[in-house]
């Protein structure tokens, strides 16, 4: 060990749940046999390491110094290495190695860049962020053409995040839950639902993001705040969408007959009580209540086919 060190306080826990008494029980037993097959072969203090599952104590370096749990205290690599060597060690074969440490380097390893890479991909966060920007982004380009880097930049996240994905342990209720979120955000934008499908997507986004990896260890499963920082970029243009939807709705015609209503015309001849008037530039066949004289000003009541009403 390392001055100012400690170990020990190696009672098990289970990371989710809590097992009953005789499952308690048989997981400190076996632990502690674990530990006593380790300090047997090794001639260390059985007792007091059994100590550390059993009664979570913990020793200091001295300490373990002390109670033989451990051979050396060592400053640093030098020292260790110069305090091992000529050190005679028992194998568990049963045979005896002399090491021979003298004048030995400590080489220190660093990551390549596509090891750091892979390192920082295995977070399932960033590998759902990945994955549903990646989304976005083929999206996008498939609903605007044209824009292109959209496109690019969604196929490049998307492949990273499926590759990062496909190393964890996925829940496949997740995925559903993911596929589907994305399919109602599809179709609210293809379908007028007042948000409704919207609202579903965004439920199931959420919780498929939170099932989606099925570990017992937190730090391999997507965060809560994740999951609503990846859904609102869906959600905000599922939004907008619809918000284009019902504008659209509520406008009044720009185009077709609808438009002619409350539009003024001139007659281009007398309205007796049918008549021809000339509208935008067109000559409609036109019909009045009362008789009209050419050459007035009227205004379009009605459209009936190709014959204007007119007053």
């Amino acid at each position: 060990m390392a001055p100012g060190t400690r170990a020990g306080a190696a009672h098990p826990v289970m990371l989710t749940g809590t097992p009953d008494e005789i499952l308690k029980k048989k997981i400190e037993n076996d632990t502690a046999a674990g530990l006593r097959t380790l300090t047997d072969r090794r001639g260390r203090n059985t007792a007091m390491a059994q100590k550390a599952v059993l009664e979570s104590q913990s020793f200091t370096e001295q300490e373990a110094l002390r109670e033989h749990l451990i051979e050396l205290v060592a400053s640093s690599d030098a020292d260790l290495l110069g305090k091992l060597d000529g050190r005679e060690v028992r194998r568990f074969d049963g045979h005896s190695v002399k090491l021979a440490l003298g004048g030995a380097r400590v080489i220190d390893y660093v990551p390549t860049l596509r090891q750091s890479m892979q390192t920082a991909l295995s977070d399932p966060n960033l590998a759902l962020a990945f994955t549903l920007l990646g989304v976005l982004g083929i999206y996008l380009e498939f609903t605007s053409p044209g824009l292109i880097l959209p496109g690019v930049a969604g196929a490049v996240l998307l492949v990273l995040g499926l590759s990062s994905l496909s190393v964890l342990p996925l829940n496949w209720s997740g995925v559903i839950l993911l596929l589907l979120a994305v399919a109602l955000f599809i179709l609210e934008a293809k379908i007028a639902s007042h948000g409704i499908l919207g609202g579903g997507g965004v439920v199931s986004m959420v919780l498929g993001s939170l099932l989606l990896v099925d570990s017992p260890v937190p730090e391999l499963r997507i965060h809560l705040s994740t999951a609503l920082l990846l859904t609102l970029p869906f959600a905000a243009i599922t939004a907008f969408l619809v918000t284009l939807v019902v504008r659209a709705r509520l406008r009044p015609p720009a185009t077709g007959g609808e438009t002619f209503a409350g539009s003024e015309a001139v007659t281009l001849t007398a309205l007796s009580p049918e008549g021809k008037v000339l509208f935008r530039g067109d000559i409609w066949n036109a019909r009045a209540a009362r008789n009209i004289p050419a050459n007035s000003p009227v205004r379009i009541t009605s459209r009936h086919g190709l014959e204007l009403m007119v007053e």
